[in-house]
């Protein structure tokens, strides 16, 4: 199979592969066993870039394998996507994480009581707790979060 480019595709192409590989690594960096999967189809591509005409967006890295370039690396664009992922992704886990939290202690609690009436639906119940947090850190960001160390609030 041959597929065709232009050199405005490939860019794009080579921005979603630093993307991509950008949340492959996550935190844990290029040791993350995931990366291997895809870090020969990173290559390849990489290796087209020049012949596409975007050899700007590739350097050779410290360990002889390319990577992409510092241009690549700062470009707004990379660097506003990013951002909003990652800013996505904590507030999506923050407010996921809580309400599981807040959800088992709930059950907990009734679990001991031994509450009588309806037991709760725990999606729906998940889902109002959900929304009380998405408009509190709507309102107030995380002015009114308060960590306390070694306790329990």
């Amino acid at each position: 199979m041959k597929v065709m480019f232009t050199q405005k595709e490939f860019t794009r192409l080579l921005e979603l592969v630093h993307l991509g590989m950008r949340v492959v690594e996550g935190r844990q960096g290029e040791e993350s066993p995931q990366v291997e999967r895809y870090a020969e189809l990173e290559q390849k591509l990489y290796e087209m870039a020049t012949p596409l005409g975007c050899a700007d967006l590739v350097d050779v890295g410290f360990d002889g394998r390319l990577a992409p370039s510092e241009k690549l690396l700062t470009d707004e664009r990379m660097e506003k996507i990013s951002g909003d992922y990652d800013n996505d992704t904590f507030w999506h886990e923050l407010v996921t994480r809580m309400a599981d939290r807040d959800l088992a202690a709930e059950q907990a609690r009734q679990s001991v009581l031994g509450a009588g009436g309806p037991s709760i639906d725990a999606n729906v119940r998940l889902r109002k707790i959900e929304d009380a947090y998405w408009d509190e850190f709507e309102k107030n960001d995380l002015a009114n979060v308060i960590l306390l160390r070694g306790g329990r609030g």
